[in-house]
């Protein structure tokens, strides 16, 4: 007995020190894994290449007066490192695409042609057109088909972008460098004195992050990263690192969050002040002095800079609040620092005006003739406990409307929300009046784990029971397992349709 006893012991000995090993391995694995998280670029970037600067895209006018642009989707190689040519996409060449640019009022068209192998389809993100018009997963393109949308502009001076929409591959599509700006323009904001000459003290920067490896953009997400794809190095236009030479005393930064998981929180090295003058949908009522502005991705915002002369004002990302825990801030990009890119300004600068101390009137509604109120419950991979279904409408909206809209992150991993069509005034954050980087036009919005936003919106059509438009998160790979949902407009009276799923351009 006392034999058997001591076996038993021996062996309980030999599984407990088994099992104790095991645990002290995979804690050193984890600790290993987090302490090796987190990534910075900041002080060892040389910002050694001229910034690339989109180009503005050629148009013409048809005899119908409509201004007609062409696209072309396709692959290419880009040189992001000196020598090695990766794999790429992009519109009109290897990667990205040109900036669109119109006047509200002004009816314009797009031929899109799909040279890629695969199907995609382009969306005018931010954009208030027709569902039919939108882009979405609904108006996919096959390969070698063109698609040939055509709307009126309808809204305010903005900072637009395209990008593809296929439902279950956007955050593939948008990685390898299918992106491009749309810029709306209007009387209001051309008669006021902002820097304006694009290229020149007007500069565009879509902002991405990517991860290169053996000559190609790597597409693994890593370990822990629910959040999606997080690179180790920033992209502003395509260029690595990058610099602009500046010579005007005021320079015009729209910027755009094209990472497809990333939450970027820009602000200049030394803390230098700027005039925060646009939200998503345009400019605000007044400039708000800032000194750091948090971009979700498919966020858009412009700033005013005041350079002097012969100053070096390096942009950086970094000290990115996301409202989540230690574990969960580390493993989505909280953590990460990164130089951006470097303003140079020349020894002497041509003069700018002052900024005005007044932009623009509010273009959204205030929220005091609300007709529908929704809820929203964002969980991973599902919006209101359901997955995205091609022929389910989700929500019916009656054109001429404004409806209020409480979205709510239900669980514990950052999201963001956009809305197709329309423009949203944020009346409600977190429990809160919205702060300043808020209180303008958006159409996207970051929603950290256990917030709640709340939304109003007008709804302007034109309708179209059948064909719907999207809302999703933007955290693109959460969007492409399903975090997304459908609404269509219908006049008063009018049910929704049934939408038959894909419509492919011929």
């Amino acid at each position: 007995m006392a034999l058997s006893l001591r076996h038993v012991r021996r062996v309980l000995f030999g599984v407990g020190a088994v099992a104790l090993t095991f645990v002290v391995v995979v804690s050193g694995i984890v600790t290993w894994v987090y302490a090796s998280a987190d990534i910075s670029t900041v002080g060892t970037t040389d910002f050694g290449r001229t910034l690339n600067i989109p180009p503005l895209a050629t148009s013409t006018v048809e005899p119908d007066g409509t201004r007609a642009f062409d696209l072309q989707m396709q692959s290419g190689t880009t040189e992001f490192n000196s020598g090695t040519q990766a794999p790429t996409s992009g519109f009109n060449g290897s990667y990205l695409g040109p900036t669109l640019r119109a006047e509200r009022g002004e009816k314009v068209r797009v031929r899109v042609r799909n040279n890629l192998t695969e199907s995609s389809s382009v969306h005018w993100h931010g954009m208030h057109l027709p569902a039919r018009m939108d882009g979405g997963p609904h108006q996919m393109i096959e390969p070698g088909a063109t698609w040939t949308p055509e709307w009126t502009v309808a809204q305010p001076a903005s900072t637009l972008w395209y990008h593809p929409h296929p439902h279950g591959a956007t955050e593939d599509h948008v990685r390898r460098g299918l992106a491009g700006l749309f810029l709306v323009d209007d009387a209001a904001a051309s008669s006021l004195p902002l820097p304006r000459d694009y290229g020149v003290d007007d500069i565009p920067l879509i902002v991405q992050d990517v991860r290169l490896r053996d000559g190609r953009i790597d597409e693994t997400h890593g370990a822990f990263r629910d959040v999606g794809f997080l690179g180790d190095q920033l992209l502003v236009n395509g260029t690595l690192a990058p610099h602009l030479d500046v010579g005007d005393e005021l320079v015009r930064l729209r910027l755009l969050n094209a990472s497809t998981a990333r939450v970027h929180n820009f602000h200049f090295a030394d803390d230098k002040p700027f005039a925060f003058i646009a939200t998503d949908g345009g400019l605000l009522p007044q400039p708000e002095t800032m000194t750091a502005l948090r971009l979700s991705p498919g966020e858009r915002a412009e700033i005013v800079v005041r350079m002097l002369p012969g100053e070096r004002a390096v942009l950086r990302d970094s000290d990115v609040d996301l409202g989540t825990n230690f574990w969960t801030t580390r493993f989505s990009g909280g953590d990460d620092r990164f130089d951006v890119m470097e303003l140079r300004a020349a020894a002497q600068l041509r003069p700018s005006p002052e900024l005005p101390t007044h932009l623009v009137a509010p273009s959204t509604p205030d929220g005091s003739d609300v007709a529908t109120e929704r809820h929203f419950s964002l969980t991973f991979g599902k919006i209101n406990n359901a997955e995205m279904a091609m022929d389910r409408v989700d929500a019916t909206v009656v054109r001429g409307t404004t409806e209020k809209w409480i979205v709510r992150n239900d669980d514990g991993t950052p999201h963001n929300f956009h809305v197709h069509d329309v423009q949203f005034r944020v009346i409600d954050y977190a429990g809160a009046p919205p702060p300043a980087e808020l209180r303008g036009a958006k159409d996207t919005i970051y929603l950290p784990p256990n917030t709640t936003v709340t939304l109003v919106m007008r709804f302007d059509g034109p309708s179209d029971p059948n064909t719907p438009y999207m809302y999703h998160c933007h955290l693109l790979w959460h969007e492409d397992l399903g975090m997304m949902g459908q609404f269509v407009v219908v006049e008063p009276g009018q049910s929704a349709g049934t939408p038959t799923g894909h419509h492919h351009a011929n």
